[in-house]
This record gives structure tokens, C-alpha cells and sequence, in this order.
């Protein structure tokens, strides 16, 4: 029986190509669960299984709690199915939760908002069982200068400037609504939340941040960053593998 299934799942995005399924690359986060799931429901090659993701990480990318949907032929239980995507997925890919559906539910568009995590490391040593998860930075930025700055990114804006794909076509408006900046040791976190998010653009406001920090850019800079819908006037793409989606409003 065809149904509607919601998923739940974490993933180690080290060694992908990002979460969206690539001509000619195998390792993607849904090219991974499609395939078990096509096993799973003997899918027919020319029709297999189509899974839909509340977002589009990239490679090298994270998630403790990326939402999914997926319409499956099967007389499974829920928990089955749980039990048979975990036994057959990659290590560094958990399925948290399977769950029935409206089938009117889809991942994507009925989600009203995302959380997302930017974790840096600073220090003398170096951060060995968090290496993959954290930038490492060569010396400590100014947090307050960058709460400061956040300030003025906050509320609903043209994030252009803000944006890795220049050519974009659709609205670049979006709404963040809390930027925190929390410290913990030598750690310094970097939380986003906000309607949504265009291609890079937590991993360039968070580089835009650190420049901030690191006296780079003074923070009152960040309006005129904002208002001029120009990549080259905001700071660097942050690399991949600090950031992480936490989770997924619906």
C-alpha cells in the first residue's frame, strides 16, 4: 500500500557530495537513502524511490535533525522500515524516525523554518575527536563586535549579498529572526534561525561574522553590506564542515 512517510534523520557529512543526488556521484546523503529504500520496495529501476529533503546541504555539511519525506509501496511497519534503512545505510547516515503522513506533507515546502549551527574552535592544541565537525581558527575573534554586528542582519531582508549562487533568478528575501553567539571554552558557536536560507548563506554570514571578530570589518559596516545585494562585499564562504542543520520547524 502507498503511503506517505516522514523521516528523521542525522547524517556525518564528511564524505559527500552534499544531501542533493548528483549525475555521476554516488555519494550523496539522497542517492544513499534512495537507493536502500528502492531496494527495500523492489522499486522498479526506471521508477525508483524519490526522498525530498527540507533543504540542500552541501558537501562536507552536516545534520543532527534533517526532515525528509518519501511515498512508499510498502506493507512495512514503521518501525521495520527504521530497522531495515539502518541496517543497510552507511555508518555515518542514521535514520532517527520513521513516520505516516498526510499525504499532502512534503519536507520542503510545508517547512516554516530551520535552525542552523555554526561551530568554530580556537586554541594552542588542537580539537582531535571534533576535527570534522569544527574550524578551526587561528586565533580568538571578538564576539561582542560580531553580536553586534549580527544585530543589523536580524528581521527580513534581501540577502543577496549574502549568497553564493550570483545568477540566482528567485526572490533573495528571506527573514532571520535570531542570530546567537554563544561561547564555551574554546569553543564558539554560532546559531541561525530564520524562514529559510539561500545557497551558503549561513556559511557566508558566518564568515562575515568572523571578519567582524578579527577586526576586519567594523560592525555598523554590516548595513551597508546588506543593502548593496553584492557578493564581493560580503566576507568569506566559512568552510564546510562547522556547520550543521540542528533542526527543522514545521
Amino acid at each position: 500500500m502507498k503511503r506517505n512517510y516522514k523521516f528523521i534523520i542525522s547524517y556525518d557529512g564528511t564524505r559527500y557530495y552534499g544531501w542533493e543526488r548528483q549525475p555521476g556521484k554516488d555519494m550523496t546523503i539522497q542517492g544513499k537513502l534512495e537507493s536502500v529504500l528502492s531496494r527495500m520496495t523492489d522499486a522498479p529501476a526506471d521508477n525508483p524511490v524519490n526522498i525530498i529533503g527540507a533543504g540542500r546541504t552541501d558537501a562536507g555539511v552536516h545534520a543532527r535533525a534533517m526532515t525528509a519525506n518519501a511515498v512508499l509501496d510498502t506493507d512495512m511497519t514503521e518501525e521495520e522500515i527504521q530497522r531495515y534503512m539502518n541496517e543497510y545505510l552507511p555508518e555515518d547516515i542514521s535514520v532517527n524516525e520513521v513516520r505516516a503522513c498526510s499525504d499532502r506533507f512534503h519536507a520542503r515546502y510545508n517547512a516554516i523554518g530551520k535552525t542552523y549551527r555554526y561551530t568554530c574552535w580556537y586554541g594552542a592544541s588542537k580539537p582531535v575527536f571534533d576535527r570534522k565537525y569544527v574550524t578551526v581558527l587561528d586565533r580568538k575573534p571578538d564576539a561582542e563586535a560580531m553580536r553586534k554586528a549580527a544585530a543589523y542582519l536580524v528581521g527580513t531582508h534581501d540577502f543577496k549579498s549574502f549568497c553564493g549562487n550570483t545568477k540566482m533568478k528567485k526572490s533573495t528575501v528571506r527573514c532571520v529572526d535570531t542570530i546567537n553567539i554563544e561561547e564555551s571554552g574554546n569553543y564558539i558557536r554560532f546559531y541561525f534561525h530564520g524562514n529559510g536560507f539561500l545557497q551558503n548563506m549561513v556559511r557566508i554570514l558566518t564568515g562575515t561574522l568572523l571578519e567582524v571578530g578579527f577586526g576586519n570589518i567594523k560592525p555598523e559596516e554590516m548595513e551597508g553590506i546588506l543593502n548593496a545585494c553584492d557578493r564581493q562585499k560580503s566576507g568569506p564562504t566559512a568552510p564546510p564542515q562547522g556547520l550543521c542543520m540542528m533542526k527543522v520547524d514545521y
